[in-house]
């Protein structure tokens, strides 16, 4: 018998340090706390995991403002379950953080070959962004929908450091994916009736409506667990965002089958 996510997870190495790259924010509610997610006001407002060890004075890049005292940091220590007692000063985390987390931008590649030609808008008169609507709203009606994207990289803006918006939003500059479980060939010619920009259209396993389910499944079975999560429709997966992943992963891969499910932990074991 699989084990089911909201069975506790295993106890974590006392003796493992975890790192990561947390605002770190103390207010008259609640001491220095780990934010899972940062409400967007002044002064910010979040809550997550107490920080044991925790020193102000210790740390670079302190914003002090009405009663609540906050930064940005990359933090080390040991994870009892419940907190972080950290076991090396912070860091400032604007200067030591990756600009963009590994695995964290969705491939907005189209994944089916190109035309003879390359992709290119097949009528002129349907290529708009009214027809592009209404292409998206028709297979979004389709039982078996699984999801849509637009590709920009065949846009030449798109090479810019900083592109137009309005060119890069060009409807005649982009591939419009839409993805089913089924009947790929009907799909297509009903949304090739509508749009007459570049298409791809592409099979999934799982619809959308699937994906929502299973995400808001696991969601309510890991309660505190889980720190939030959303669904890729460009890999048809699903990501559960966890602040220590002590086994999680494991039992998804088991219940749910290897690959669906994407666990993102916010500390990571030192060394790995």
């Amino acid at each position: 018998m699989s084990a089911s996510p909201s069975d506790p997870p295993a106890s974590a190495d006392p003796g493992q340090a975890y790192t990561g790259f947390f605002t770190v924010l103390e207010n008259a509610e609640h001491g220095p706390q780990l934010c899972s997610v940062v409400a967007e006001s002044f002064p910010p407002q979040c809550g997550g995991p107490d920080v044991l060890g925790w020193n102000w004075d210790e740390a670079p890049n302190v914003t002090s403002e009405s009663g609540v005292t906050w930064g940005y940091y990359a933090v080390t220590g040991t994870w009892d379950g419940t907190a972080l007692t950290l076991t090396e000063p912070p860091l400032d985390g604007a200067a030591t953080s990756p600009v963009v987390p590994d695995g964290t931008v969705p491939d907005f590649t189209s994944p089916c070959e190109p035309p003879a030609g390359g992709w290119a808008v097949v009528d002129a008169a349907t290529a708009t962004q009214a027809a592009q609507d209404a292409a998206l709203a028709h297979a979004a009606e389709q039982p078996d929908y699984a999801g849509a994207w637009i590709d920009q990289s065949i846009n030449p803006a798109s090479g810019q450091e900083t592109p137009d918006e309005g060119a890069m939003n060009d409807p005649t500059q982009l591939v419009l994916n839409v993805r089913f479980t089924g009947d790929l060939e009907r799909h297509e010619a009903e949304l090739r009736a509508i749009w007459g920009g570049a298409l791809c259209v592409s099979a999934a396993e799982h619809t959308e409506q699937e994906l929502l389910e299973i995400q808001e499944e696991v969601l309510a079975e890991l309660g505190d667990q889980a720190s939030g999560g959303g669904t890729d429709v460009t890999t048809g997966t699903i990501v559960v965002d966890v602040i220590v992943d002590d086994g999680l992963q494991e039992r998804l891969d088991e219940q749910y089958g290897e690959g669906l499910i994407r666990v993102s932990a916010a500390l990571r074991p030192v060394g790995s």
